[in-house]
């Protein structure tokens, strides 16, 4: 067991509202910088917290000399955004926010296929338009989805779909008991009702939504992306909503954040956009701070910490 005999530093890569580290007072010292400071701050620091996890600054900041932080943490689930050959390569541990994220967004996805097949836009823009006109939704119950992404959070979009009687197939990188290998999945998309993508952003998977991903898809077929946003090629799916390869998508992760106001997907038949909301629920930010006191807490103690992220996949084994 490591017993640390110094007062640490810990430096926050900020956003607002601050993380409440209260519970650590006395035991490191906490410091803060934005993002034009964080390469002249690195190398005091003993841990970084991403606390600002839609920054790239990291991938940045991290190149050059002197010593870096022994433990990155990231108040996320993907690390894509701070991820480069340098810190891939170091010592340094990386770990996430994993198992904050898994029910909210669950919770989303099934709203969003609910709406989907209860016509929920339509009602609400005939609402708005004051006309009365009456048509046949669908049922889940029996339909099929595919998720795509097999950790924390695809599984639990597969079992809040099952739930509700949808018939999931869930797909991961490696085959396993209940899970698919990659090379089944233009299979399985071709009878799919629902596409859901939760997978991580990796080399292999960038862009695996593409015009022929789209194209084998059902004309019925509705996708979800709640992974990360470089999953979909968004001017494959613009067309494939254009031409009504697809009946609908709903996308709460874009390529990049926020969404211009004059992107033109705002305006897509079919498209229902969120601003990357779906597992920001009210308290997650409290959630995030305490979560990594626990994960501090560990570390201080020499404790093996969970959550590490394999820098040369992308994500955290074991699942």
């Amino acid at each position: 067991m490591r017993l640390l005999m110094t007062t640490p530093t810990l430096l926050v890569l900020d956003a607002d509202p601050l993380p409440r580290l209260g519970a650590l007072a006395g035991r490191v010292r906490v410091e803060h910088t934005d993002e034009a400071h964080l390469a002249e701050r690195l190398p005091a620091a003993d841990v970084l917290l991403v606390w600002d996890f839609a920054s790239h600054a990291v991938r940045g900041a991290w190149p050059g000399g002197g010593p870096r932080p022994r433990w990155v943490h990231t108040a996320s689930a993907g690390v894509d955004h701070l991820l480069c050959p340098e810190l891939a390569a170091s010592d340094t541990v990386v770990t996430n926010a994993r198992g904050i994220f898994d029910r909210p967004i669950a919770e989303y996805v099934a709203a969003l296929v609910l709406a989907f097949a209860k016509d929920l836009p339509r009602t609400l823009e005939l609402q708005r338009e004051r006309s009365w006109r009456h048509r046949e939704s669908r049922t889940v119950a029996g339909t099929r989805a595919v998720v795509v992404g097999s950790g924390p959070i695809g599984r639990a979009i597969a079992g809040t779909l099952t739930a509700l009687g949808v018939r999931t197939a869930l797909t991961g990188r490696t085959p396993r008991p209940g899970v698919h290998g990659p090379e089944e999945l233009d299979r399985l998309l071709t009878r799919a009702d629902w596409v859901i993508a939760a997978a991580p952003l990796t080399e292999s998977t960038h862009g695996m939504f593409d015009a022929r991903r789209f194209g084998v898809m059902q004309p019925s077929a509705h996708f979800v992306n709640v992974g990360r946003g470089g999953l979909v090629v968004e001017d494959a799916l613009a067309e494939a909503l254009r031409r009504c390869w697809i009946a609908g998508a709903a996308l709460d992760v874009f390529e990049e954040e926020p969404l211009s106001s004059d992107s033109p997907l705002w305006d897509l038949p079919g498209l229902v956009v969120s601003p990357h909301m779906s597992g920001d629920t009210v308290g997650w930010r409290d959630e995030l701070g305490a979560q990594f006191v626990q994960l501090y807490e560990l570390w201080e103690a020499g404790e093996p910490l969970p959550n590490v992220v394999d820098k040369q996949r992308g994500y955290v084994p074991g699942h």
